[in-house]
């Protein structure tokens, strides 16, 4: 199962639209704090609709303390920024890999990207656009992860 990783999210109904996701694609939710809304919105409750129960959701309290967690568990990992030097689909996925996508308005911490610079992967786009709505993004790196994994219990 492949973790999705939301580092101080902003904007609700992104959020639930990737919780929504995550039910869809038995994926985990990792949030880490701080978020820019409360979980108990009823903007994020009604992009996730009725999923909820079905979305294992994971809080981190900082960057640092999820940070923490992932080198304890020592699972792959990929960085997702408009700063990446590789295509998303240059790399392969595995089970139990943490996908992680930085906030909406100013994306992963550039001390962040230059540590793991080899980790960064990048979604192709026109030059002028700055970026794509989170949860579109989210979408495609997991679906590019799970296609490659042959679609693992899905139908």
């Amino acid at each position: 199962m492949y973790k999705i990783v939301l580092v101080e999210p902003e904007i609700a109904p992104n959020t639930g639209n990737v919780a929504r996701l995550c039910a869809a694609t038995r994926t985990e939710l990792h949030l880490v704090h701080p978020l820019g809304f409360v979980l108990n919105d009823r903007k994020v409750k009604r992009a996730g609709l009725d999923y909820w129960s079905l979305v294992t959701i994971r809080e981190h309290n900082s960057l640092d303390h999820f940070w923490q967690h992932l080198e304890a568990e020592g699972a792959g990992f990929h960085l997702l920024s408009t700063k990446g030097n590789r295509s998303y689909t240059e790399v392969s996925y595995r089970p139990g890999d943490y996908l992680i996508f930085g906030p909406e308005t100013r994306g992963l911490p550039e001390e962040l990207l230059k540590r793991y610079w080899e980790h960064t992967l990048r979604i192709p786009m026109y030059s002028e656009a700055r970026s794509l709505n989170l949860s579109n993004s989210v979408a495609i790196v997991t679906y590019e992860a799970l296609r490659q994994q042959g679609f693992p219990g899905l139908i």
